[in-house]
């Protein structure tokens, strides 16, 4: 999978045999794919290409008829009409399974909060996958499923909490959206009891997805309470979210008042300033997840970039694919890719020693989710 130097030939071993850590992902889907709906798949847009243009030509659509294709038995750089019927010849399931052992995934965090219905649970992406899966709490998912009780504006902040608690057993982090529904410039304070009734009400009155920016924090400084891992999306996504808005330097002030551990979600382009704030604060991480599958061939640079100040213990791996399989395979094989041959060019300029680049991707690939969400060694 890996290229390195010669001078490296440990770190590319190493990097191979590795059993990630996949600290940020959704379920994969099973559904059979024509060529449109794939391509649908590989691109953070809702709406359809421009005329005469493909999401396919893409850093992401080249890096699946490159990476993909052999695992379903055609040869690299396969043009994509064949890619695609391959894929319904084998199957939705038979892809999924190849795809998924193919990534060398050890153990899935898996966020359920998203369409969930469409796509295989933890337990079933642990399955095809021949690995393990534990669940990562969406915040404003708890909310929403319980305002669907006929919770009351007064009861609301007890409900969420109860709620949470409950669907938080066994979880092994939660997670917050707020760079969509409002933006990562919120108050950093704690909303009063007040505030929060008189939100509540509003919002239970007109129904629809929880946008409320005092809502949105109360929900944040609940999950504070429960002193597990938090994640926050920032920087690239769909057009749902304003993107100068999730610029993750934007948390500073709600950093300086909390202490669980925070997860900073693909970052990119922001992901230097998220590499500051890892640098800075104690209990601050973050990955480049996301855009190290949308990059494709340019990935090299974002891993390198994610490395340049951000303390090594505090960098994590994560694919955060969702739907196709494709991208679970290639947020494995691209980070892998990418690591080995950036952490081999510094042993081979002299500047790393090769038994320290190996213990480096270690911790991002592995070691670090395993501590800071405090799983179980496989």
């Amino acid at each position: 999978m890996g290229t390195a130097p010669a001078s490296a030939p440990a770190l590319a071993a190493a990097v191979d045999a590795l059993p990630l850590v996949d600290h940020h992902v959704h379920g994969a889907s099973t559904a059979d794919l024509d060529a449109d709906a794939l391509a649908a798949g590989l691109t953070e847009s809702p709406f359809p290409p421009a005329p005469g243009t493909s999401f396919l030509d893409s850093q992401l659509g080249f890096a699946v008829r490159r990476w993909c294709a052999p695992v379903l038995d055609l040869p690299a750089h396969v043009d994509a009409a064949a890619y695609v019927a391959r894929r319904r010849e084998l199957g939705p399931a038979e892809v999924a399974h190849r795809l998924l052992r193919a990534s060398g995934i050890g153990h899935f965090l898996v966020d359920t909060g998203y369409r969930a219905g469409e796509l295989l649970d933890p337990a079933g992406l642990a399955a095809a996958a021949g690995a393990r899966a534990a669940e990562v709490v969406r915040l404003e998912a708890v909310a929403e499923e319980m305002a669907a009780t006929g919770v009351g504006a007064g009861g609301f902040a007890a409900a969420f909490a109860d709620a949470l608690h409950a669907r938080a057993t066994g979880a092994v982090g939660l997670k917050t959206v707020v760079a969509y529904r409002y933006g990562l410039d919120f108050d950093p304070d704690p909303p009063t009891p007040v505030q929060v009734r008189a939100a509540a009400g509003d919002w239970l009155r007109a129904g629809g997805r929880l946008t409320d920016p005092v809502l949105l924090r109360h929900l944040i400084w609940t999950a504070v309470g429960t002193g597990l891992p938090l994640q926050f999306h920032a920087g690239l996504g769909d057009p749902d979210l304003t993107l100068h808005r999730t610029d993750p330097s934007l948390l500073t002030e709600f950093l300086r008042r909390v202490r669980v551990p925070v997860m900073l979600l693909h970052c990119y382009p922001y992901h230097r300033a998220a590499g500051y704030l890892a640098a800075v604060f104690p209990h601050v991480h973050l990955d480049v997840g996301l855009a190290v599958t949308m990059t494709g061939a340019r990935s090299r640079a974002v891993v390198a970039e994610a490395l340049e100040l951000a303390p090594f213990g505090k960098v994590l791996f994560s694919s955060d694919a969702f739907g196709p399989p494709e991208l679970h395979h290639l947020g494995a094989l691209l980070w892998r890719r990418a690591v080995t041959a950036v952490l081999g060019e510094w042993v081979a300029a002299g500047d790393w020693a090769e038994a320290d680049a190996v213990r480096v991707a270690e911790l991002v690939g592995a070691g670090n989710a395993r501590r800071v969400y405090r799983l179980e060694e496989p």
